[in-house]
C-alpha cells in the first residue's frame, strides 16, 4: 500500500497551504498517510538553517508575505494577513493534540488541520489549552482528557522521538514529505507526491563523471 510519512510542525504555514490538498491526495484509500508532528527549531538549526527569529527583514516579509499569500490565492486557501501574532509561542501541547490521537486515520487527519487552520486562518494561539480544548470539543473529542494525553510525557517523548527520526532521514523544513524513501520538501512539491504513489522517481546517480588528463 502507498505511503506518506508527513513531517511537520503545528504551526507551519506551509504545511497549512497543503494540508487540503495533501487530504485529496489521500483521498483515495490505497494511500496511507503517517503523521509525525516535530519540533521544527532543533530540526531546522541541526541543518545549518536559521530558524526565522534570526533571519533578515526582508527574507521574513518575503517568506510571510508574498509567498504566502501567492499559495494561498493558488490552492485557494484563507489565510491571515499578516505574520500570527502567536507564531513564536510554544506549540508543544499542539504538536501533543495531534499525536495523542495517533499516527493515521480521520480524527488525526481531521486534528492535523483544524490547528494549522486555527493558526494561520483565525491567529489563534497555539500554546493557549483553551484554544486547543475548543478545537477539540468542536470535533468531538473530551477537551480535558485529550490535552492531559498532549501533555503527558508519553506523547512529548514520541515528538522527540519524532524529530530524531527526521533528523535521521536529513529532514531540513516543514512539511516534508517521504514516499518510498524519497523525500520531497515543501507543499509545492505536492503534485510530485501525487506521481510518486503510482509511480516512483527514478533514484538519482551521482555518479562521478570522468576527468580528463589535465583535471579539468
Amino acid at each position: 500500500m502507498p505511503q506518506i510519512t508527513y513531517y511537520y510542525s503545528a504551526h507551519s504555514a506551509f504545511a497549512y497551504l497543503g494540508s487540503a490538498k495533501l487530504a485529496e491526495i489521500c483521498d483515495d484509500p490505497a494511500v496511507t498517510l503517517v503523521h509525525k508532528p516535530i519540533n521544527l527549531t532543533p530540526v531546522v538549526e541541526a541543518q545549518g538553517s536559521l530558524p526565522f527569529r534570526s533571519r533578515t527583514q526582508a527574507h521574513v516579509d518575503y517568506f510571510f508575505g508574498r509567498e504566502i499569500e501567492r499559495w494561498a490565492e493558488l490552492r485557494g486557501v484563507p489565510v491571515v494577513g499578516f505574520r500570527p501574532t502567536y507564531h513564536d509561542a510554544d506549540y508543544s501541547l499542539a504538536n501533543g493534540m495531534i499525536v495523542a490521537l495517533g499516527t493515521q486515520g480521520p480524527d488525526v487527519d481531521a486534528m492535523a488541520h483544524a490547528v494549522l487552520q486555527a493558526h494561520w486562518r483565525d491567529d489563534a494561539d497555539l500554546s493557549n489549552p483553551q484554544t486547543l480544548g475548543a478545537l477539540a470539543n468542536g470535533l468531538g473529542h473530551d477537551p480535558m482528557r485529550l490535552l492531559a494525553m498532549a501533555a503527558s510525557r508519553e506523547v512529548q517523548d514520541k515528538i522527540a522521538a519524532n524529530s530524531a527520526e527526521a533528523l535521521a532521514a536529513n529532514v531540513f523544513g516543514s512539511p516534508t514529505y517521504v514516499v518510498d524513501g524519497d523525500p520531497f520538501y515543501g507543499q509545492d512539491h505536492l503534485e510530485l507526491v501525487a506521481r510518486a504513489l503510482v509511480q516512483p522517481f527514478a533514484k538519482p546517480g551521482f555518479e562521478n563523471p570522468a576527468v580528463d588528463g589535465d583535471g579539468a
